[in-house]
Order: structure tokens, then C-alpha cells, then sequence
């Protein structure tokens, strides 16, 4: 079970991966409207995705925004990487995500780059399988994340301790 984040008290970067413009015909011709996906995180291990729809793109980013804040995910950190390699999966799309050594930088496509950087992960390794709509890539990578765990954690819920573990 994910605990709640408290929003108010981090401060939180956010990035627009897309805009899209969303047309419904109707009998009097065309109304446009905006789509947005919006990717918010402190750059510190929380991290979320949310989506927007609005007349104008500015109420779609700030709805965007409000609904990544309401869906935000501790991501778990080992240094400036993640923890183990790991297959995140939404959709047709499917995100492998691979820890780095430190220098490596992060080496992802645009919607990954913009959830791990914003993530706090300084340091991987991604490559996207099969579709590329940028909403599923982010979804599957919050997915990847989220199912991510440490040592510690995995020894917390065992009741172990963590030398019997990599034992």
C-alpha cells in the first residue's frame, strides 16, 4: 500500500511531455480543446504523472499538474541510481530501466528522461520496448519505479535483517 504524499510541503519541479489537440465534430463544426501529460517531482525520490484536458493549454498544465500531485510514488534510490534492473510495463509499452555507475548520466528517451529526472535518478540506463505513445512510456515507467525495492525494504517485510538477506 502507498502512503500519501504531502504536496504542500516539498517543492516540486514539473515538466510538460506533451501537448495534444484533441478535436470532437459536432453538428456545428469542430471543437478543439488541449490535452496535456504532465510530470511533477522534487528531484528527491517522489515523483508523479497526471493528465489534463482544458480549452486553453494553460488550465490543461495546471490540471495536469493537480492531477500528478494526487498520483505522486516514493521511488526508491541506492546513491544516484535505482536499486536493480527492472521491466516496467503499461499497455503495449514496456520500459527496461537499468542502474548506472555514477557518471554515467541519464541515459533515456524524452517522457523516461523527464519521470527519472524529475525522480532524483542521476545515474541509468532505459530503453523503451514496443509502442511509443508518450503517455503509456510514462506510465510504464512509473509502474517500473514503483515496483522497485531495496535491500532494507525487502528485509523490513521478511522481519530479516539485511546480512541474512545477501547471504
Amino acid at each position: 500500500m502507498q502512503q500519501k504524499i504531502d504536496t504542500n510541503t516539498i517543492d516540486l519541479k514539473e515538466k510538460v511531455v506533451k501537448i495534444g489537440r484533441v478535436t470532437k465534430v459536432v453538428k456545428g463544426g469542430r471543437n478543439f480543446r488541449f490535452s496535456t501529460l504532465v510530470v511533477v517531482g522534487d528531484e528527491n525520490g517522489h515523483v508523479g504523472a497526471g493528465m489534463g484536458k482544458s480549452v486553453e493549454i494553460p488550465d490543461a498544465i495546471k490540471k495536469g499538474i493537480d492531477d500528478a500531485k494526487k498520483n505522486m510514488i516514493d521511488v526508491p534510490l541506492v546513491g544516484t541510481t535505482v536499486p536493480h534492473e527492472m521491466v516496467g510495463q503499461f499497455g503495449a509499452a514496456r520500459v527496461l530501466i537499468k542502474p548506472a555507475a555514477p557518471g554515467t548520466g541519464v541515459i533515456a528517451g524524452g517522457p523516461v528522461r523527464a519521470v527519472l529526472e524529475l525522480a532524483g535518478v542521476r545515474d541509468v540506463r532505459t530503453k523503451v520496448l514496443g509502442s511509443n505513445n508518450a503517455i503509456n512510456i510514462v506510465k510504464a515507467t512509473i509502474e517500473g519505479l514503483r515496483a522497485m525495492q531495496t535491500y532494507e525494504s525487502v528485509a523490513k517485510k521478511r522481519g530479516k535483517s539485511v546480512e541474512d538477506l545477501k547471504s
